[in-house]
């Protein structure tokens, strides 16, 4: 993974990274005195950054590959909830891209970049060959700030190495884009390019700027930045003239790069944006932005017509289970979005299904009895031994996302293919978060997470049949009342990932109801019809959990489409500890959901944030849910 320095290199730079770090922290008062963003409205990446959580601009060059077999070669670079690509290199078994973007670096904020590279010979849809994974912040530790690094390509689906990328990085901190700033702007229109403008240079700005009142009196903007009457205007002249008018009369309302209309009262988010626009002149290709994932990115150009005629499309937010075509959700991990994988008939079927009036009435007149025959038939076959051989190609289709070095058992060991669906992981591949802290509540299972302080929000934001509540959901042999107006926690799990579930907090079980019901999907496209009721409809079985810091906790284990059954490994009474393992799944999608009384805790902002845009969270097992209200006194 690249060539390593002397120890003392790596101390001085370290040293260096941290001075520049110490260097920002004394001059943020500074910066929180001159960039007021309390009534920030430009929103970059979806929000407003704010002066705390500013950190620097990283500019990430993927300069080229060194591949092991030849073809046309793309790459993608995923941060955050953005996807960045290269054209298409025109050589074949090293391609060179020379491609480079700036991206925006936050205190909370992503710092792990993923590079993708796929090889260009398909039409609709190019192939993932190989991929790295860099935090941007230990890159730059690591080597020389703009030194070329060399990373390993790996395979998705065996981690062999199929090739070599190579990369540079450099990380600008806030001061030093606040002291580059008006250079940048400067150079927009510095035609000559004598580091001055010119009173016509000068009238250009002022006019991309996008203040018509500015533009009317450039004369007057142009005399009174001129302050040593030389008749052009400097670097440090025109710093001047922008942090006077910031105070008075701001004169930036749109982007000279792009055009993008900006909001002059906060500065801070204004300079971000014209920095991250901004080309710095190096020569090189500026990748392609635009993209949430790396396989929209790739797709070739049979995709982008479907697109155009809205038959495929991306989103994320409250259309992405309804309408569009491709599931979007957030790695709680990497920050960054991630494409779920389902077959394209698949999302068809089930849209023409549960999102009309039609498709629900055939559900009523008699396909409920055919999903619970389909269901119980699929059980069987894959619990024969012939079912095996399916294994081979469905870790090919999930490559990516399932990891084979996390399983307790050697792929030979699964003599059917519902043995590997229900397999066990490693101990201590799932670490408990807080595990001494009763108080604090964890991730139940491998899954995309909804979380909602009130089923209010779980119905304005995602639920969207009608008659959902939570007495449906609990069913009649539970008391509902502990419950109602309580959190609700939605863990749903997608057939490649771990099946097995475990408890969130620490307590005793209470009881065990069985409700029965229908086994429809629990796919977003059928949880958000208005047309369903999936949760309340669907076979399930209640388990009531009593403990110290929540009171009682609701575990609903819900049933769906090809899942034959829900085992539980534990018992009434039992003590159980948060982590502990309470059951599993067998073959198909499945969903869990946790309901807590009411003002019995406090979930993560984070994972609240997330589902009030409609998004669902990757998450796994073990990581942080929540705080008991009871006893919260901070953050663990």
């Amino acid at each position: 993974m690249g060539n390593g320095n002397s120890r003392e290199g790596k101390e001085s730079r370290r040293s260096r990274l941290k001075q520049k770090l110490q260097r920002f922290r004394t001059h943020r008062l500074h910066l929180r005195t001159r960039f007021s963003s309390r009534n920030a409205a430009l929103v970059v990446n979806q929000r407003a950054v704010t002066v705390d959580d500013f950190s620097g601009i990283a500019l990430l060059t993927l300069i080229g590959a060194d591949m092991k077999f030849k073809d046309k070669w793309l790459a993608c670079v995923s941060f955050g909830e953005q996807t960045f690509r290269t054209e298409i290199s025109d050589t074949t078994e090293k391609p060179i891209w020379n491609s480079e973007k700036k991206l925006l670096l936050e205190k909370n904020g992503p710092s792990l970049a993923r590079v993708s590279v796929f090889e260009t010979n398909r039409l609709s849809r190019n192939k993932i060959v190989g991929y790295c994974e860099l935090d941007i912040f230990d890159f730059v530790v690591q080597e020389p700030e703009s030194a070329c690094k060399s990373f390993d390509l790996l395979d998705p689906a065996s981690s062999n190495v199929v090739g070599t990328v190579f990369l540079s990085c450099a990380i600008e901190d806030p001061v030093e884009t606040e002291k580059r700033f008006a250079k940048r702007i400067l150079s927009v229109v510095d035609y000559n390019e004598d580091g001055q403008l010119s009173f016509s240079e000068f009238s250009d700005l002022i006019r991309a700027f996008g203040n018509l009142v500015a533009a009317n009196k450039k004369e007057e903007l142009f005399r009174a930045a001129d302050l040593n009457g030389d008749g052009v205007v400097s670097i440090d002249e025109l710093a001047a003239l922008l942090a006077l008018q910031q105070e008075k009369e701001p004169i930036i309302n749109s982007c000279p790069v792009c055009g993008e209309s900006l909001q002059p009262t906060d500065k801070l988010n204004a300079m971000i944006h014209m920095t991250l626009c901004f080309d710095e002149g190096t020569g090189n290709q500026v990748m392609t932005g635009g993209f949430l994932t790396d396989r929209q990115a790739s797709y070739g150009w049979m995709f982008k017509l479907s697109e155009w005629t809205h038959l495929s499309t991306y989103d994320v937010g409250l259309n992405t289970g309804s309408s569009a075509s491709h599931i979007v959700v957030i790695d709680r991990k990497t920050k960054r979005l991630v494409e779920e994988l389902i077959d394209s008939k698949i999302v068809l079927s089930m849209r023409a299904i549960y999102q009309s009036k039609i498709g629900l009435r055939l559900m009523d007149q008699g396909a409920k009895e055919i999903l619970q025959k389909l269901s119980e038939k699929q059980g069987k076959k894959m619990n024969s031994v012939e079912s095996a051989q399916k294994i081979p190609s469905f870790l090919e289709f999930f490559k990516d996302q399932i990891n084979m070095a996390e399983v307790k058992y050697p792929l030979q060991h699964f003599k059917t293919f519902n043995e590997f669906f229900i397999r066990e992981l490693k101990p201590g591949a799932r670490p408990i978060a807080h595990m001494n802290r009763d108080d604090v509540a964890v991730c139940a299972a491998d899954c995309r997470l909804m979380a909602f302080q009130s089923v209010e929000d779980s119905t304005r934001f995602w639920i969207k049949g009608r008659k959902f509540s939570i007495r449906g959901l609990l069913g009649k042999d539970v008391n509902p009342n502990a419950f109602l107006d309580g959190s609700l926690v939605i863990f749903r799990l997608a057939p490649q990932d771990y099946h097995r579930f475990h408890v969130p907090v620490s307590g005793v079980i209470e009881k065990f109801v069985d409700v029965s019901g229908s086994l429809y999907t629990v796919n977003p496209i059928a949880v958000n019809s208005k047309y369903c009721n999936v949760f309340t409809e669907n076979k399930r079985t209640v388990a009531i959990i009593s403990t110290s810091e929540f009171g009682k906790v609701a575990f609903v284990a819900i049933g769906a489409t090809m899942v034959g059954s829900i085992s539980f490994v534990r018992k009434e009474g039992d003590h159980l500890k948060k982590g502990d393992e309470l059951g599993y799944f067998s073959f198909g999608g499945s969903t869990v959901i946790c309901v807590f009384e009411k003002n019995s805790i406090r979930l993560d902002e984070e994972l609240l944030a997330n589902s009030g845009r409609s998004l669902e969270t990757l998450v796994s097992v073990g990581m942080q849910l929540g705080v008991s209200t009871r006893t919260f006194t901070g953050s663990p």
